[in-house]
């Protein structure tokens, strides 16, 4: 086993983006002699290139320290060496609708005895308030999910960062300064990456005419899905590949099971909830806990409501605060660095035993 090698692992994006970029440099700052491994490919259908067939088992027995960021079928046939260290950092902050073994017996759950997910030694979550959902999501004791925040978040701590994303985002999709931009950014329907469809649609030229002068509004679909092409006057917001950045843009977030209420939270901008298949989406995927205890803004379930929704939505502190407290407790600016240390100090400790 190399002792300075860490391995990133992701079958849903290519490069080092998101967490994985926020954590990967976190560990060169604390360890510039650290041997940073990446393998990707961007999506679970995409075929494998015959280099990484042929070094992906040399370099998983080999890393002291296993990153993954998402489901990675291929990871969980391998026992993971004594000393050695898988970590899921997963890719989405609090939590929200149910994932992995939490899902056991709803549609496109897993089988009785499924092996997904169990073999990690640590998983990070954003808050305490959450670890024993993601034990139950991924099959193992509380004692292996940490508390230790969410590397892509530290940039929602950072006042000129926010504002150089928001000025520059807006630049590029034409929007001017003082107008207020909304973004319609909601999560796929389906079962995971390989049956999403997308979410239910508005006649988004017909709000943004209602919303008139002084706005501008935006949609941008899940990832794992392609959408069509949009009315005039409303701004593809897909042509921004940083969610980060996109959020750090919006005066008004509208979304509906996303995780990114998570994140926005931290910005304290009003949030609008557009969700008019709330019930067969809670049938069919199910949420920890109530909806109720995630709706931080209006809740709306008719698009012919949603322009007035947008227009007077408003942050309430309190229910915020309380909400922050939940799901982003760990989130403090501090998670790269706390992370790092934590995943190399073990690295060190196991290399000096």
């Amino acid at each position: 086993m190399r002792r300075n090698r860490v391995l990133f692992l992701s079958d849903s994006h290519d490069g080092f983006v998101g967490n994985m970029l926020f954590l990967r440099d976190a560990m060169l700052r604390e360890d510039s002699n650290a041997e940073i491994i990446g393998v990707f490919k961007s999506s679970l259908s995409s075929r494998r290139s015959l280099r990484d067939v042929l070094r992906l088992p040399y370099l998983i027995a080999t890393s002291a320290v296993i990153v993954l960021d998402d489901f990675y079928p291929l990871i969980y046939r391998f026992r993971i060496r004594d000393g050695a260290r898988l970590v899921q950092i997963w890719h989405a902050a609090g939590a929200f609708k149910q994932v992995g073994h939490s899902r056991a017996g709803l549609p496109g759950g897993p089988t009785p005895g499924s092996e997904i997910h169990r073999n990690y030694t640590d998983a990070v979550v954003s808050s305490a308030g959450i670890v024993d959902d993601y034990a139950e999501a991924f099959g193992i004791p509380a004692e292996r999910v940490h508390a230790w925040g969410m590397p892509r978040s530290d940039a929602f701590f950072e006042e000129q960062t926010i504002k150089a994303a928001r000025a520059s985002v807006r630049a590029r999709l034409g929007i001017g300064a003082s107008e207020r931009f909304v973004l319609y950014a909601p999560t796929f329907r389906g079962n995971g990456q390989r049956s999403a469809v997308t979410a239910p649609e508005a006649d988004w030229e017909s709000i943004a005419r209602t919303l008139g002068d002084g706005w501008r509004l935006g949609v941008r679909q899940h990832p794992f899905v392609t959408s069509g092409p949009l009315p005039a006057g409303v701004v593809d917001a897909a042509a921004e590949p940083d969610m980060n950045e996109l959020l750090m843009a919006a005066d008004v977030l509208v979304t509906d099971y996303s995780s990114s209420i998570f994140e926005y939270a931290l910005l304290r901008r009003p949030v609008v909830f557009f969700v008019p298949d709330l019930d067969d989406y809670e049938a069919a995927r199910s949420f920890y806990r109530p909806f109720d205890d995630y709706a931080i803004g209006p809740v709306v379930r008719s698009a012919d409501d949603l322009a007035a929704a947008i227009r007077t939505a408003e942050v309430d502190e309190t229910r915020l605060s309380t909400f922050l407290e939940e799901f982003c407790g760990s989130l403090d600016g501090r998670s790269s660095e706390r992370i790092a240390g934590e995943l190399l100090a073990v690295r060190v400790a196991k290399a000096t035993a």
